[in-house]
């Protein structure tokens, strides 16, 4: 598929959920945004309304009138009466102060590769208007209205995936935001509620008048970890979702195993007491609750089972010990991305109460570098879980009774099953693991005159998480059909009929329901979800799931009692 097709389609889906008007607003200034804030407005069109605080927009006003005076006076302030970086000791008079800041926007228009997704532009815009109201950037108001106008309207700056090492924050992602929303020139285009059309075109539909950046403004927008942290958020939201899916995902293959409650005992976990273990011990015990095809055996009996093993292999009986550092570190991602997004991340930064600036580093984006590259290791450990599990259910040396590679139909000696399925997921799952790879510690450290020899790579990062979620879908859609497909035929060995419904646990019954619905095949008594390889083109589920997933539909919407977890 071809990056035009992605970005059409992308852009239609945005579309079509932005012009629905979402009725919820979203107050920004006011409290502290969450992960799930920041995606209701990059993803589902909720409107944001700046902060109407007099506090608050005092606060913005008074880091504008400081940078002013700062000016007026000759002050020496790096980025406003400096030059950049390197050039740091080239002095600005205060004539050239503004040319500065234009000129800065300029310079950077060197983006690469393939343009963003629309949300993660908006959640950067959203991002950016949130660290600014802060009022220590030294920045209009009117500039951060635009991010709100832009985004109750479906305007969306094009920017691209290459050109920032998130060092000084994500300096070209910005600088195409920033020229997009004052109207620098045309060769700055937007996604217009899905049509391409140049900014200056843009502002004049939306009745606005190009702008020219006053001292400060050009370095306050690009400065900031704005762009990393809103593809970081809905990675993390995208994540969440994943790991509940594949708890429903192993409670489901566990039932096609019949496999033991006894493993999630709670007093297994009380002794190991990790916060991630007992979740997710706890979980799995409520998703197995009610069940037929599980071995009750909470009373602590554990019977001789002839050639089989008394107790159940690793992947399912450690499940919630090999869990546990996963849901705790998502977790701790979780809180360190939400600190990210409600920070202010320029530099210099305006203490105006006491009439100071100071220059730092909070544009280092280094939280978002190390978090991506831990949130993609975890995913290639949810992954590997889930590989190991399909092995388990195609193997009947181990899969206590099932068929070899889950054959429907055994009649039909030409019957291969699921075998080409497993093949799939066995190209992905490597793929997601080697994503696992970290790259925060990777940077160039000769960058920009040496001055950013420190960079966090945080962008980079970012995207590299974004790919893995989207490939971890798709990975996650094959692991699914083998769950429906294994607790289909395990039904038929329990109540000699195929209709899962009538066994599953009630928990995991609406997620097997929600399966057969998006691919389009109720359950029978008479067949499995897979009885002839010919009669279905497997790839076409697979995109079928893989897409409900990304949208948020029926699969996930049947796992919301473990994401509100």
């Amino acid at each position: 598929m071809n990056t035009t097709s992605l970005n059409k389609n992308e852009t239609s889906n945005f579309s079509a959920t932005f012009l629905g008007n979402s009725a919820k607003t979203l107050s920004v200034g006011n409290h502290d945004l969450t992960i799930d804030e920041v995606v209701s407005v990059a993803r589902h069109g909720a409107k944001v309304q700046l902060s109407d605080n007099q506090d608050v927009l005092q606060g913005v006003q008074a880091s504008c009138d400081y940078i002013k005076n700062a000016v007026e006076s000759g002050q020496p302030i790096y980025g406003v009466t400096s030059g950049f970086g390197g050039m740091a000791n080239v002095v600005i008079s205060p004539e050239s102060a503004e040319l500065l800041q234009n000129n800065l926007i300029w310079y950077h228009k060197t983006g690469a590769g393939q343009r963003l997704p629309i949300a993660d532009i908006r959640a950067a815009m959203l991002l950016r208007a949130n660290s600014h109201l802060y009022g220590a950037s030294g920045i209009r108001l009117e500039i951060i209205r635009r991010m709100e106008i832009f985004l109750n309207a479906g305007v969306t700056p094009h920017v691209y995936e290459f050109g920032s090492i998130g060092a000084s924050g994500d300096l070209v992602p910005l600088s195409y935001i920033t020229g997009a929303l004052v109207g620098l020139d045309r060769c700055y285009t937007v996604d217009f509620k899905g049509e391409e059309i140049d900014a200056p075109t843009a502002l004049k539909r939306l009745g606005l008048e190009p702008l020219q950046l006053l001292p400060k403004e050009g370095l306050a927008m690009m400065n900031g970890t704005s762009v990393m942290t809103g593809i970081a958020a809905n990675c993390v939201y995208d994540t969440k979702v994943l790991l509940a899916l594949a708890m429903g995902a192993h409670a489901l293959a566990i039932q096609g195993l019949n496999g033991t409650n006894q493993s999630f005992h709670p007093f297994i976990h009380k002794l190991k007491p990790h916060s991630g273990q007992k979740w997710a011990a706890s979980q799995m015990l409520n998703l197995l609750a009610g069940s037929r095809l599980v071995r009750e055996e909470l009373d602590g009996s554990h019977d001789y089972r002839g050639e089989h093993p008394i107790q159940d292999r690793y992947s399912l009986r450690c499940l919630p010990q090999y869990m546990g550092p996963i849901v705790d570190g998502i977790e701790q991602i979780k809180k360190q991305m939400e600190v990210e997004i409600n920070s202010v991340t320029d530099n210099p930064l305006i203490d105006v109460e006491n009439q100071a600036s100071y220059h730092g580093g909070n544009f280092l984006g280094q939280y978002i570098g190390v978090g991506m590259d831990q949130l993609r290791y975890y995913i290639g450990l949810l992954a590997k879980h889930l590989d190991v599990q399909i092995a388990y259910l195609v193997a009947p040396e181990f899969n206590n009774g099932l068929p070899a590679s889950l054959v429907g139909n055994p009649e039909r000696s030409v019957n291969m099953g699921l075998k080409g399925l497993q093949i799939a997921g066995n190209s992905i799952m490597p793929l997601l693991t080697f994503y696992g790879n970290s790259i925060a510690d990777r940077f160039p450290t000769h960058a920009e005159q040496f001055n950013q020899n420190i960079n966090s790579q945080g962008f980079a990062s970012a995207n590299l998480a974004r790919r893995s979620v989207d490939i971890f879908q798709q990975y996650m859609a094959i692991s699914l059909m083998f769950a429906v497909q294994a607790v289909d035929l395990r039904t038929h060995l329990v109540a000699d009929h195929y209709d899962a419904r009538a066994c599953l646990s009630p928990a995991t019954r609406d997620l097997y329901m929600a399966v057969r619905n998006v691919v389009g095949q109720q359950p029978s008594a008479d067949r499995p979800y897979i009885w002839n390889d010919h009669e279905q083109a497997l790839d076409l589920h697979i995109t079928l799931i893989a897409d409900d997933i990304a949208s948020g539909g029926q699969i996930v919407a049947a796992v919301n009692n473990l994401l509100s977890e």
